[in-house]
């Protein structure tokens, strides 16, 4: 298998490619990292050193894979934050070339936009790239639950809201949804749960929540469940697999103490996570 990730990269910590190169590699999956910034850490200190690179760059690089003929045989394009036009469109570029040369390959986006304890934190330009340009795109997108609300114009707090936006979602272009962190009044306490929606059906998986909000993780996952629908073509399965190995990967994380993911110590939950949690059809 073979992705085209077009993502930020950080020295320090796990977020963007940063974050996603490694698990996948530890799935053997062939990974083409192309970064969009080069920064020493993640936004989320409040200071960060480093240059952003251009769309004309992104769009340069791509240009030189596919002159060794590496959009050929390309599964999936994975792409992340974006943080200008001029970046979403080297990367929509990016999904059209791709696609002349894989016309099997799919689009995963992962809308980066906010979440529900600050809301949204992208500027109005990126908002409309994302809703209006990039999402309709895709073939897979993963919002956690606020950016689905956002992307649909709805409010989804319940189950059947949440299905019910997810399907809106689809109408604007993608065949499938991954929604992230849903949070519903009626689940049990310290909860957490994913939903995959495709046009075979909906799933959904609860995990315990953990204290930790930990920057990358929504990375992780997108990529994790990317891969793993890939090479399925079960959502169900692909679902599952996802929530084990991001639980572990939070629960070893919680227990270092540390601010980072801890991408490195958690390598064997990619492939073999030993937790396991009921993934329940619910459509």
């Amino acid at each position: 298998m073979r992705i085209l990730s077009i993502q930020s990269a950080v020295a320090y910590g796990h977020v963007g490619n940063s974050a996603v190169v490694f698990p996948l590699q530890r799935l053997g999956v062939d990974v083409m990292p192309v970064y969009t910034v080069c920064f020493s850490n993640h936004t989320g200190y409040g200071a960060w050193r480093g240059p952003m690179l251009s769309g004309d760059d992104v769009r340069e690089i791509v240009t030189g894979i596919e002159e060794r003929g590496g959009l050929a045989g390309v599964d999936a394009v994975l792409s992340g934050y974006q943080g200008s036009d001029s970046i979403g469109d080297a990367i929509l570029d990016a999904v059209a070339r791709v696609k002349q040369h894989s016309p099997d390959a799919i689009y995963a986006c992962d809308p980066v936009l906010g979440n529900a304890a600050s809301g949204c934190h992208v500027s109005p330009e990126v908002q409309n790239l994302i809703r209006d340009r990039v999402v309709p795109a895709a073939d897979l997108i993963t919002p956690n639950q606020f950016e689905l609300g956002f992307l649909t114009g709805t409010t989804p707090d319940t189950l059947d809201s949440t299905l019910a936006a997810a399907d809106a979602a689809r109408a604007l272009g993608p065949s499938s949804v991954l929604v992230t962190s849903v949070v519903r009044p009626d689940r049990p306490a310290d909860t957490i749960e994913m939903l995959a929606v495709t046009p075979d059906g909906a799933w959904l998986v609860q995990t315990p929540q953990l204290p930790l909000k930990a920057n990358g993780s929504g990375d992780v996952t997108a990529a994790l469940f990317t891969a793993h629908l890939r090479r399925t073509g079960d959502p169900a399965a692909a679902l599952g697999r996802t929530a084990a190995s991001v639980f572990e990967l939070l629960e070893r994380t919680l227990a270092s103490g540390e601010r980072e993911l801890q991408l490195v110590a958690a390598q064997d939950s990619y492939v073999a996570p030993h937790a396991s949690f009921e993934v329940r059809q619910i459509r």
